[in-house]
């Protein structure tokens, strides 16, 4: 049923009746790897749109305390789960029913799902969520009166409003992956700097991944990356990764295809650490947090990648002179031709 439910909500959004688009799900789940969130940890989604980043959440947990197919959950680690983990805000209302409708489709019979603007001065969870998972809007905007004290960065900007609400709402070692604009990584306004030294200093940003622009195609042609990034502790390096293709054409029509750098940005990361991430040429490398701090706090991975230079062998300008001149004596002497037909 909750497939069902996934496939037509799918449809309904492509057709544009919503007026929202989602998140590609091979994109959540991957997401949902990188923050592996485990049976106790209270989890968030402040934008939650259609619930994707709680069900794929959900499954994940529910997938990992299986044996031989089997769930090892008691009833009540079983209630925990259900009714205690996980939890999800939206501002618009045709969502939170839409969102409660696609956790019960999956399962949970009592969503924990509000319609609440979580910027505002209505909404105060500090400290409480141990994960935080999601893709919040893009080139929104707030009313100043409205937004909440708790938000110190001076701007109206969502995209950089919901990074300081996430680093706000975790608890110290909670971890988040949230999907942000190209513009939050290389802005050089004063609000963009501090949100990326804020990322830097306070918490550490374990992995930056760019991915191409048709992600989110037919929706959006924006490019856009995965942060993920763990409270509590300073920054000493990031992992950076050039996603470069997800299983899908990067076309409106986004037809399956046998390119795929997900399963691979997986496996690098789980051994980022025992592995050679030094080389600017790969697709993936650290970077130290003092050469990203000299650079402004600069988070685009074109800031740091080589490219491979192609070698071209150039003629000699000596031969070059030599041809030229033998074209120019060739035009002179059917100049010369022709001024003697006259």
């Amino acid at each position: 049923q909750g497939d069902i439910y996934e496939y037509l909500l799918s449809e309904l959004q492509s057709a544009g009746k919503n007026g929202q688009f989602r998140t590609p799900r091979h994109i959540i789940r991957m997401m949902v790897e990188l923050a592996n969130p485990e049976l106790g940890d209270l989890i968030l989604d402040p934008a939650c749109g259609t619930a994707g980043f709680l069900v794929n959440t959900y499954e994940h947990i529910l997938k990992e305390n299986q044996k031989n197919g089997v769930s090892t959950l008691t009833p009540q680690k079983k209630k925990i789960l259900d009714e205690e983990s996980l939890y999800g805000y939206d501002i618009d209302r045709t969502m939170v029913r839409i969102a409660v409708m696609n956790l019960m489709m999956h399962g949970i019979t009592n969503p924990q799902i509000s319609g609440e603007d979580t910027l505002s001065k209505r909404y105060n969870e500090k400290g409480k969520y141990n994960v935080i998972l999601a893709n919040p809007p893009f080139k929104g905007s707030i009313n100043e009166s409205e937004k909440s004290d708790e938000l110190t960065v001076s701007t109206s900007k969502t995209e950089l409003l919901f990074l300081e609400l996430m680093y706000n709402c975790l608890s110290i070692g909670g971890r988040c992956a949230v999907i942000v604009p190209d513009g939050v990584l290389f802005g050089n306004s004063n609000a963009h700097k501090s949100i990326r030294k804020l990322l830097l200093e306070k918490c550490r940003l374990d992995a930056v991944v760019s991915m191409p622009s048709g992600i989110f195609k037919p929706y959006a042609g924006v490019s856009t990356a995965v942060l993920f990034f763990t409270k509590g502790e300073p920054t000493e390096k990031v992992w950076f990764y050039d996603m470069e293709a997800d299983g899908y054409s990067l076309d409106d029509k986004r037809n399956e295809i046998k390119e795929n750098d997900i399963p691979d940005i997986l496996e690098s990361f789980k051994k980022r650490n025992n592995e050679d991430n030094e080389d600017r040429f790969k697709k993936h490398f650290f970077v130290s947090v003092e050469e990203i701090k000299s650079n402004e706090w600069d988070l685009s991975i074109n800031k740091y990648r080589k490219e491979k230079e192609v070698e071209q062998n150039h003629r000699k300008s000596s031969d070059i002179l030599h041809e030229m001149k033998k074209e120019v004596k060739e035009l002179m002497k059917g100049i010369d031709e022709l001024e003697g037909l006259k």
